[in-house]
């Protein structure tokens, strides 16, 4: 009975090592007596106890990798510290068990030395602005060189780069002056546009004035020459019904009394005006005077 319970669990030993479960996304690399034999894939594989053994289990899925710090010098000769993360995959078990001793290891020297090359390319103030293409290189080259050790870089990012303390503080400096450069340009752009505008109103406010002037002139010119018109039309028709009236009979004598009235009424006016007063010879014969008026009158008739 003993022996039969001792082959059962011998039995049910070497199926359990016999039996291997991969998880999802992983790789179980398999050697057969100290030789690679096969990768087993996820999910339940079978193996051959005591002569085959998982020598390599690695993980399928994307990896972060932390890139330290390195001192890099550019190309005008300025020390940097320059960070990173690199991000990889396992593409290949077979070639990352075989190819490479580390390749975490591997990648991550690679990562540091393709960064002190691309930043001595380039000067200090290219550094931000070249990032993106900074990081293409570093993949670039990682990617090339990792093909033979099964894994596929996916993207390089720097994390940081931290100059030293003076070249900072003449950064800022600069930046300050740029600012203050750009705070001057402005304002002097605003003055400049503020005079544009006052003498724009200016000048637009001299020709409105000029022009109201103009039509001020104009209208007070047609406002007097319609008044001298209607003058005029009441003076040609006063004396056309004058005229009139002296063909009619007794004209001549309504003609000779007003004359005669008008001759005493200016005399008279010149009387208060002043006390001295030249007069004609004859002015006592006002019968005189008013003929010779209406001697005119009938001149002008004739």
């Amino acid at each position: 009975m003993l022996p039969t319970i001792s082959f059962f669990i011998a039995v049910l030993v070497v199926v359990f090592m016999g039996a291997k479960v991969v998880p999802q996304q992983s790789a179980y690399v398999i050697e057969r007596l100290g030789k690679f034999h096969s990768t087993l894939t996820p999910g339940l594989n079978i193996i051959i106890p005591f002569i085959d053994k998982v020598a390599y289990r690695f993980s399928l899925k994307e990896m972060a990798q932390d890139i330290p710090e390195q001192i890099c010098i550019t190309a005008d000769n300025v020390q940097v510290g320059v960070d990173g993360v690199v991000f990889l995959q396992v593409m290949d078990a077979q070639k990352a068990a075989y190819g490479i001793g580390n390749y975490m290891f591997a990648v991550s020297q690679l990562a540091q030395t393709t960064m002190r090359s691309e930043i001595g390319k380039i000067d200090l103030d290219k550094c931000f602005e070249e990032r993106t293409n900074i990081n293409m290189a570093v993949v670039s080259a990682i990617d090339e060189a990792a093909q033979g050790w099964g894994v596929k870089v996916l993207r390089y990012e720097i994390k940081n780069i931290t100059p030293p303390t003076t070249v900072l503080n003449a950064m800022e400096k600069q930046m300050q002056a740029e600012r203050e450069k750009r705070a001057k340009i402005l304002y002097s752009e605003g003055e400049k546009q503020s005079a544009i505008n006052v003498a724009q109103g200016n000048r637009e406010k001299v020709v409105l004035e000029s022009e109201a002037e103009r039509q001020q002139q104009i209208n007070s010119a047609e406002g007097q020459a319609e008044a001298i018109r209607a003058i005029a039309q009441a003076t040609a028709e006063g004396i056309e019904l004058v005229a009139s009236a002296i063909q009619k009979p007794g004209g001549l004598e309504a003609v000779q009394l007003r004359v005669a009235e008008n001759l005493v009424e200016q005399y008279g006016k010149l009387a208060k005006e002043t006390n001295t007063m030249i007069l004609p010879a004859n002015f006592a014969d006002v019968g005189s005077l008013v003929t010779a008026a209406m001697s005119v009158v009938k001149q002008q008739k004739s």
